[in-house]
Parts: C-alpha cells; sequence; structure tokens
C-alpha cells in the first residue's frame, strides 16, 4: 500500500500550527517587557532543551521499560526490523516495559535516535498481526517525526505554565511592579490553556495520520483497527494509576492514558471508535 499524503488533515495541522505560532508570538512581546520573567523563559526553556536531546532515554527510565536484544526478544526485533525496512526508516532501539497494561510508545528527537517500546501486557494480549500493526503505528510517528513536532509545538506552553506557577515569586518586587507583574502572569495564563487545547487537537491529529502510515505500512488497515479495540477493551481492567502518570512524556502511546468526559475533551488522542471507522474507510479504499 503506497503511503499516500491527507491533504486535509495536513491542512487542519498546518492550521493549528499557524494559530499557536500566532498566540506564541504575542506571548513573546508581553514576555519582553518584563526582563525577571523573560529569564525564568530561558531558564525553563534549557530544561526543555535538554529533555528533547534526551527524550528517548528519559522515557524510557520514567517508564521502567529497558533497552532489549534479538537474543532476548529475537520476535519483537525481526519485527521491528522487517516494518521498519519497509517503512524505509533506519532500525529504532527496542524496549520492554514490565507491564501488565497493554500498551506501546514510540519516542526520541529523531528517526536516528528513536525508540520503539512495547509492554509485556501487549505482548500477550495481541496476536502477530495486531502487534504489527501497533509497532508500524509508532513508525508512523518517527517517519512523521511527530515527537520532534510536538515538543516544539508544546515548547512556549510549557514555559507559559511555568510562568504561572513560579512568575509572582520570580518577578515580584516593589508595588510599583506588582501590576506588570499581573498582566504577564496574566498573560501566561491565557497562552497555556489555549495552547494546550490547540495542541491536543494537534496531536489528535498526527495520531490520525499514524494510523493512516502504520496501515500503510503493513497493508492491513483492519489489523491495526483490531488492536485498537482489544487494547481499548483491557484498559478499562488495570489499575487506574499504572501509566497514567507517564501521560505527559515525550512519547506517543498507542491507546490514551485518561479517562472520563474531561479526559476525553482534553485528550491526545481521538476516540477508539472514531480511529476504527477511519481505517475502516481506508481498507474499503484499498478494496
Amino acid at each position: 500500500m503506497e503511503w499516500k499524503a491527507d491533504w486535509g488533515l495536513r491542512a487542519r495541522m498546518g492550521l493549528t500550527m499557524f494559530l499557536l505560532f500566532a498566540l506564541y508570538i504575542v506571548f513573546i512581546a508581553v514576555l519582553s517587557t518584563r526582563l525577571n520573567l523573560l529569564l525564568i523563559a530561558l531558564i525553563f526553556g534549557g530544561f526543555s532543551l535538554g529533555q528533547f536531546f534526551f527524550s528517548d532515554k528519559l522515557t524510557l527510565w520514567s517508564m521502567g521499560a529497558k533497552e532489549v536484544d534479538e537474543s532476548e526478544y529475537p520476535e519483537l526485533h525481526g519485527m521491528v526490523s522487517r516494518l521498519s525496512q519497509q517503512a524505509d526508516l533506519p532500525k529504532p532501539k527496542v524496549a520492554v516495559s514490565q507491564t501488565r497494561v497493554p500498551n506501546a510508545f514510540a519516542t526520541g528527537r529523531s528517526q536516528k535516535k528513536a525508540a520503539v517500546c512495547v509492554t509485556t501486557g501487549l505482548m500477550q494480549t495481541l496476536d502477530q498481526e495486531e502487534l504489527e500493526g501497533v509497532i508500524a503505528h509508532e513508525l508512523a510517528h518517527i517517519k512523521n517525526r511527530d515527537m520532534m513536532v510536538m515538543t516544539i509545538a508544546s515548547f512556549l506552553s510549557t514555559i507559559a505554565f511555568m510562568i504561572v506557577r513560579w512568575g509572582w515569586w520570580f518577578g515580584g518586587g516593589d508595588n510599583r511592579n506588582q501590576a506588570p507583574v499581573w498582566v504577564a502572569i496574566l498573560a501566561s495564563l491565557v497562552v497555556w490553556i489555549v495552547s494546550y487545547i490547540l495542541i491536543r487537537a494537534l496531536s489528535r491529529y498526527r495520531e490520525f495520520a499514524a494510523d493512516r502510515g502504520g496501515a500503510s505500512i503493513t497493508g492491513k488497515p483492519s489489523a491495526l483497527a483490531s488492536a485498537l479495540m482489544t487494547i481499548d477493551g483491557r484498559m478499562d481492567n488495570v489499575p487506574k494509576e499504572d501509566l497514567r502518570e507517564e501521560a505527559e512524556m515525550n512519547a506517543f502511546f498507542i491507546i490514551p492514558i485518561r479517562s472520563g468526559f474531561i479526559g476525553k475533551l482534553f485528550s491526545t488522542h481521538p476516540s477508539t471508535e472514531r480511529r476504527v471507522e477511519k481505517l475502516r474507510e481506508l481498507e474499503r479504499e484499498m478494496y
């Protein structure tokens, strides 16, 4: 199956990125009036850059995942190697997380510095075709450079959040300076809320793109659709705290980690039903 561009999806992603860019221009203009708050931005910006460059190691470490070699998981390595060739990608690092939660994620700042991690729960839950569909989805994230795109998109949003949290402590002073500080903190709050919503929308668009890309790699949209339904059905049967705290990591999980109305409203993923519907439409296009 040929890897085709979804121009409607690209247009929505482009519009979202444009709105984020415009929002951040205004944000920087407001910050420039307060040197102390600009200093906060530079400090936390440095931390964000460090996280970006070491995202693969940090994410695997935070998840308790271990990089594995071929002697430990020969079938998994063989699957990743074959699918990487089909996707025209360098083979990423392969890691396994010892948890019964059925999930998988990709991380890393570039195609050459990427890692794909699957949980033992996922390997025990899915058959071979379904597992291939999930891994292909994660490889599509790598091919689309989604980790880099989302890190850049959320860079100033993270800084805005830090200013909302710590801005008064850094930017306070005598009474003459209090009004400008409050204006900058309020502007940061608005930027963080609006960018939070826009980044969630962008993430959902990129999940659709990764579903389509993963189906293109395997040529079997139904396998990924089946895997999504199987995983989604199992997620309600695992402890709520397991993996939940890692939802904000620089990684792309196959299934959203948060649940409930608010979780769905601000989810990084579309609903499983909508994703399955799109995959079935794609399969009808193929045949």
